[in-house]
C-alpha cells in the first residue's frame, strides 16, 4: 500500500455536531436544551440534527429527556469535552494521509515525506485536541471571534 494524502475536511456532520455540543453548553445550564430550539438557532434541519444527535447521546456525550420538559444535556461538564473528542466521534481518524490512518505504509520506514505528514498530523491534532467546549464558550462569552494571524502569502 502506497502512502495516499488525503484532503483533510472537517465535514459538515464534524462542524455540525460541534456546534450542536456548543450550543447545548451555552444554553443548557439550568434546562434541557431542545431540539427544535438548537435547530433553529444552528440552521440545521431537525432531522439531520436527530442523526448528529443519537451519535452523541449513543457516546455518553449528551443525555436526553423526554417529555414537556425534556430535550438534551450535557453528560459532563464542557471542561471535559475537547474538539478532537467531537470531531473524531463522527468524522473518524483525522490523519492527513491514508499511511497515518491505515496499519501503515510499506514504505514508512524510509519515506522522508512521512516526517511531514506526522508534523502535521500532531499540529492538528494539538490544537483539537487542546481545545475544550469551555474554551470556546469562554469565546464566545467575549463576543468575538479570535485572531489567529494568519501568515502572509
Amino acid at each position: 500500500m502506497y502512502c495516499h494524502p488525503v484532503l483533510m475536511l472537517i465535514s459538515a456532520k464534524g462542524r455540525y455536531a460541534l456546534r450542536c455540543m456548543l450550543d447545548i453548553s451555552l444554553n443548557g445550564s439550568e434546562d434541557n436544551v431542545k431540539l427544535k430550539d438548537i435547530a433553529e438557532r444552528q440552521e440545521i434541519s431537525i432531522k439531520y440534527l436527530e442523526q448528529i444527535m443519537s451519535a452523541l447521546n449513543k457516546a455518553g456525550f449528551v443525555r436526553s429527556e423526554r417529555g414537556p420538559s425534556g430535550g438534551y444535556r450535557l453528560s459532563r461538564p464542557p471542561e471535559e469535552y475537547t474538539v478532537g473528542m467531537i470531531i473524531k466521534l463522527v468524522e473518524g481518524d483525522t490523519s492527513p494521509v491514508s499511511c497515518l490512518a491505515d496499519d501503515g505504509c510499506k514504505r514508512s520506514d524510509t519515506c522522508i515525506s512521512m516526517i511531514l505528514w506526522k508534523k502535521l498530523d500532531d499540529a492538528v491534532n494539538s490544537v483539537l485536541d487542546g481545545t475544550t467546549l469551555a474554551d470556546m464558550m469562554d469565546w464566545s462569552s467575549k463576543g468575538r471571534i479570535i485572531e489567529i494571524g494568519l501568515p502572509d502569502y
